[in-house]
């Protein structure tokens, strides 16, 4: 039986009744969103329509998918969990932020190698005084909307929490720790006499490491892929979204969003909350 999940601030009674009598479906209010089931299959041509003239989201629960076994979520950093692509913004601070911002998005885009690109992009911060990070993270990075109650929500039901960025440790590290999350991982930037090297210390965590990183974690936690939440919004997180039980493509490029079981369009991080039913 599909099931789906209408959220955002514009829902309203009306236009999820109106969406639950077009699908012949039973309904259900849950505070923040809508579940509806219905006993056919929801077509791809009829839940894009659908999407195209809601200004809310709408989606449709994989077949296989039980939001109550869900033990993990892992989310990608830059312009997921938090506001900003840091290295951009480290960027801005040598003068390169164009340049890079450039490789960035095309990056997100899936149309350069993340790896190759990575390696690209931190050479061009090369000699960066490393004060710039601390000003980033201080005056630049904010949680994106919901964040906070997100990880209140995924908290109380027991759900822990990792955070995996192809950006930096420095970030990821803090970022944990303010927000008492489980896990990170990320870049190691190389510094030397207080200055960037233009070099990444180690392994580079790419699309592959984010998907290794969700594995490594199901095997510590003795959960299966099918219990994991994965959400990003770039090229570089297809892999370990394609192996999670649920994908979320959170205000995402169009080729993550096309891949991803569900979308975040029209609300904050607080809406996957409502993707697993949480806090009803």
């Amino acid at each position: 039986m599909p099931t789906l999940i209408l959220q955002g601030a514009a829902l309203t009674r009306e236009a999820a009744h109106t969406i639950a009598d077009e699908l012949n479906a039973a309904i259900k209010e849950r505070g923040s969103h809508y579940t509806l089931r219905t006993d056919k299959p929801v077509a791809p041509e009829t839940l894009a329509t659908l999407r195209h003239t809601a200004n809310f989201d709408i989606n449709v629960l994989p077949e296989n998918f039980d939001p109550a076994q869900v033990r993990l979520l892992v989310t990608d950093m830059d312009s997921t969990f938090i506001n900003i692509e840091c290295i951009d913004e480290i960027a801005d601070f040598i003068g390169v932020k164009p340049q890079v911002a450039a490789i960035t998005a095309a990056t997100m885009r899936g149309e350069i190698n993340f790896e190759a690109s990575l390696t690209q992009r931190v050479a061009l911060l090369a000699g960066l005084d490393a004060s710039a990070l601390e000003h980033v993270y201080n005056e630049r990075l904010k949680p994106n909307p919901g964040a906070a109650e997100m990880v209140r929500g995924l908290r109380a039901a027991g759900i822990k929490i990792g955070l995996v960025s192809g950006g930096f440790t420095f970030f990821t590290d803090r970022l944990k720790q303010r927000f008492s999350l489980d896990y990170a991982r990320a870049n190691v930037l190389e510094i030397a006499d207080a200055r960037l090297t233009g070099r990444v210390l180690g392994k580079i965590t790419g699309a592959a490491g984010k998907a290794e990183f969700l594995l490594d974690l199901c095997k510590q936690l003795g959960i299966s892929p099918q219990q994991v939440v994965a959400m990003g919004d770039g090229a570089n997180d297809l892999e370990m979204m394609k192996i999670a039980g649920l994908s979320i493509a959170y205000h995402a490029k169009p080729t993550v969003q096309a891949q991803a079981h569900a979308v975040i369009n029209h609300g904050g991080l607080e809406c996957v909350l409502g993707l697993l039913d949480i806090g009803s």
